[in-house]
């Protein structure tokens, strides 16, 4: 397990189960929109062990962000299998890669079939310092959860077949990240969006309660790319969170640290359900919405100069768990946690 840990610590995007067969999850997020923005899909492949042996399987949740209509596609665990030195993950017949989908699922919910490729790559930086999107974290091995960005932003070639209608989404754009460990928090806030006018131009932001030893933190990580630079703030930088308010059906966020200020508002669309790893089991408790919009202001503080202002479409939104633990100011009236 020690060997599995460093050879995947600087490569957040390969499987890092081998050699686990309980209390672990892994699983892998690929958002893929069509050119004109008339279909939004998520792919989640992953795979489950729970604290007890017997109650391990592998999985493919598919979302359709224009419905919220979701579906859970189980197999056994013995249906999956990973490499062990690249990002290549196969469950039953359908086979994820940083540059490939294939999928091929067929039963009474749902039928997929198709290939989609993805090309010019957009990854969170690796360095020594930093080996991924949860910077110096990366080295703690304790982390209840652990965060990676394949791709910020990528175009996409290919068709899907799903329930019969053959949907070409060459020419589209694509996002792909990942999240690994115990379980997930229990309380985040996650927005992505990489459908700006400005091509190339993408944002996460993950706000969480972050477990550690015996006592618990709000951390962050955001991160906005932008004319071939992606600005980065989080908890380990030294950033600041000024503002986080949940009004209605929107979030606000403000950011920032010595040189930069990022504002973040996203209104939330459809929503569907989503399955989540809470320690126990797999369970039916993350609403998420892949229709949101997301405005984004970016600032340099010293000029007051604005150096980007736009809105995003097609927005990641998901607000879960105990929010009052993590936000400045709540208000639930039309909100639903």
């Amino acid at each position: 397990m020690i060997f599995s840990y460093l050879r995947t610590l600087y490569k957040p995007d390969f499987y890092h189960g081998h050699g686990i067969r309980k209390n672990f999850f892994e699983g892998w997020f690929f958002k893929v929109v069509d050119p004109d923005g008339d279909h939004v899909y998520s792919f989640i492949p992953g795979i489950f062990f729970g604290k007890k042996r017997k109650n391990k399987y592998a999985f493919i949740q598919v979302m359709n962000g224009k419905t919220g209509e979701t579906f859970f596609h189980r197999y056994s665990a013995n249906e999956f299998t990973a490499a062990r030195d690249s990002f290549d993950i196969q469950i039953s017949i359908n086979r994820f890669k940083r540059d490939r989908i294939t999928l091929d699922i067929a039963n009474d919910e749902q039928s997929v079939r198709g290939t989609l490729d993805f090309s010019n790559l957009s990854p969170w930086p690796i360095t020594f310092l930093s080996p991924g999107i949860m910077g110096w974290y990366s080295y703690v091995p304790f982390m209840e959860c652990n965060h990676g960005v394949v791709s910020l932003d990528h175009g996409i070639e290919g068709a899907l077949t799903i329930d019969g209608v053959k949907i070409d989404f060459t020419g589209g754009k694509g996002y792909i990240e990942k999240d690994w460990g115990k379980s997930f928090p229990e309380a985040w806030i996650w927005i992505q969006s990489n459908h700006f006018d400005t091509p190339r131009t993408s944002v996460v932001a993950s706000v969480a309660k972050i477990p550690w030893l015996f006592s618990s933190f709000r951390g962050f990580i955001i991160g906005f790319l932008h004319n071939g630079k992606l600005y980065r703030f989080a908890t380990y930088t030294g950033a600041n969170i000024t503002n986080l308010v949940l009004i209605d059906e929107y979030v606000s966020l403000t950011v920032e640290d010595k040189r930069h200020r990022l504002h973040i508002k996203t209104k939330r669309g459809k929503t569907g359900v989503l399955y989540s790893p809470h320690g126990i089991d797999m369970m039916e408790r993350t609403a998420e919405s892949l229709d949101a919009i997301t405005e984004v202001l970016l600032t340099d503080i010293s000029s007051n100069k604005t150096i980007f202002e736009g809105t995003g479409m097609h927005s990641g939104l998901d607000i879960n768990g105990k929010i009052e633990e993590i936000v400045d100011g709540v208000n639930r009236r039309d909100i639903t946690l």
